[in-house]
């Protein structure tokens, strides 16, 4: 199982909220690609970037830190956060994204969503953010009636790569993931899965692994790297079966 490390961006800036509340931020780093360089050199594989400004505001706002870091590192990164059109997906990639998580749009716009996973192949995530199981968009400021579940085979049909999957109660509180969540979603499609929202030790990591799900396949860790309850180096080997 991939673990990936997160950066989210806010005013340039790494912070992290809780429970996606933009008015609960504990900012962690004034250098994003520093930090960037740091998941790299202990062995990230992948890093996770989100705009949150842009998810908020429908476009990206953070777009030239997101393209330094694409720059700076040799692992691979996944952006999310504001990209709402074609143009928009088409500048990310060039950016040097070899991921784009699309939220917003694989929910309110379906045939851009499928248009997205036409012309950019194994490279389109669904991001599926879900309160009490129901999915919330545009930066999680609003709800819906769709339930995570029905989204995910829709995303699925369409030719997803695979889904970002965030328990939102859980996200940035380091109250541990909602593994029970997790594994209903992954049992519901073959698409691969990574896990969001609530790690808070390496014991996280180790349940979700044992949930045995083949197409579970990544957890993305966040605020406990960033107060040291979680060293990446151990969570990236346990991941790999090499520990724990």
């Amino acid at each position: 199982m991939l673990v990936i490390p997160a950066i989210d961006l806010k005013d340039g800036r790494c912070v992290r909220l809780v429970r996606g509340d933009m008015t609960q931020v504990t900012v962690y780093a004034e250098d994003p690609i520093a930090v960037a360089r740091g998941f790299a050199a202990a062995g990230a594989e992948w890093i996770h970037v989100v705009d949150l400004d842009g998810a908020i505001r429908g476009a990206p706002v953070n777009a030239a830190a997101i393209a330094a870091v694409c720059g700076a590192v040799d692992a691979r990164v996944e952006v999310g956060g504001g990209v709402r059109d074609l143009a928009t997906l088409a500048r990310v990639f060039a950016a040097g994204a070899g991921r784009v998580v699309l939220g917003t749009a694989a929910l309110e716009d379906p045939e851009l969503f499928a248009e997205a996973c036409r012309r950019h192949p194994g490279a389109i995530l669904a991001g599926i953010d879900a309160r009490a199981g129901r999915v919330a968009v545009a930066g999680w400021m609003r709800d819906s009636a769709t339930d995570a579940a029905a989204l995910a085979a829709r995303v699925a049909a369409v030719g997803a790569a695979g889904i970002v999957f965030t328990d939102i109660a859980r996200d940035g509180t380091g109250a541990g993931v909602n593994a029970a969540a997790v594994d209903a979603l992954a049992a519901a499609v073959t698409l691969p899965v990574i896990a969001s929202g609530g790690v808070a030790s390496l014991d996280d990591v180790r349940a979700l692994c044992a949930l045995g799900r083949v197409n579970l396949t990544g957890v993305i860790i966040g605020r406990a790297l960033y107060t040291g309850a979680v060293d990446l180096g151990a969570a990236l080997r346990l991941g790999r079966g090499e520990d724990g």
